[in-house]
């Protein structure tokens, strides 16, 4: 169970999840695609061939700033592990969220780790469960080793 007794006594912000800091700037939500249900159907041919390569999605200025551009191979990462994917710029999104949709077979991605080498499996407040989005990270873009060793 999560740490129900720590929850404020009355209606207020309760920091809870994981929050972005100087080493992992952006927040990172997994989220489900059109084609896959989580990881439901993620390895039928026709999902697989709407859904494409794994990506992440990322707002222009943020790419900008870190030198990243459509298209290129980026390796993402917090304390748990790294993962390397495709950048696709949206400028739909907040400055400072990343966004993975979906959860591809760990064998789409760049170097064979998927998206959830992320994601924590600690229990999450108020009394448990998953926290899917919640989850800090770091980007950059990929060394030529992490796209040449696929």
């Amino acid at each position: 169970m999560g740490p129900w007794e720590k929850m404020p006594s009355l209606p207020d912000h309760w920091t809870i999840i994981e929050e972005a800091d100087e080493a992992h700037p952006f927040r990172l939500a997994t989220s489900p695609s059109r084609s896959f249900l989580n990881s439901s159907f993620n390895e039928t041919p026709s999902s697989l061939a709407r859904e494409g390569a794994p990506t992440v999605m990322m707002h222009p200025a943020d790419a900008a700033t870190l030198g990243i551009a459509d298209g290129d191979a980026v390796t993402l990462g917090n304390t748990r592990g790294e993962t390397t994917l495709t950048a696709k710029l949206f400028d739909g999104l907040c400055r400072g969220v990343l966004v993975a949709e979906s959860i591809h077979p760990n064998s789409a991605h760049i170097g064979g780790r998927g998206i959830n080498t992320l994601t924590g499996a600690e229990a999450v407040a108020p009394v448990g469960g998953a926290a899917f989005h919640d989850n800090k990270a770091w980007v950059k873009k990929a060394a030529p080793s992490a796209v040449s060793n696929t």
